[in-house]
């Protein structure tokens, strides 16, 4: 059974800086990539960076380099690095596991919602002004 368990949330000052952690198991022999996604007040939940078990990543444009995703494969866990926060980076954070379609694994994982087979809990991040 595919777990994932986000940790790392909480509130910040704008300008500051957080780091979210998701411990990962149940598909360690499943190809599925890793994602973090983020769903504010009255939005659509918006894909942020996703990584695969070779390195390759996917970041979203408009989140610019303040977002980055990394992981530790020996650890099992995946992780989002955000720098300079924002008051509309205000959110519930979602780790995620996503799968690729078949004939495209070399493909960089995808940050749509659609690929996504298993989400972990949400973590609220609060960036005051």
């Amino acid at each position: 059974q595919v777990h994932l368990v986000a940790s790392g949330g909480g509130s910040v000052p704008s300008g500051g800086s957080l780091r979210l952690s998701c411990t990962a198991s149940g598909y360690r022999d499943i190809d599925y990539y890793q994602a973090w996604f983020r769903e504010a007040p009255g939005k659509q939940r918006e894909g942020i960076a996703a990584i695969d078990k070779e390195g390759r990543t996917t970041h979203s444009d408009s989140l610019g380099a303040r977002f980055i995703i990394s992981q530790d494969n020996a650890e099992n866990s995946f992780y989002l690095q955000m720098n300079n926060l924002e008051p509309d980076d205000t959110a519930v954070y979602y780790c995620a596991a996503g799968a690729k379609p078949r004939g495209f694994m070399s493909r960089a994982p995808s940050l749509s919602p659609q690929s996504i087979r298993h989400w972990g809990q949400g973590i609220p991040v609060t960036v005051s002004s």
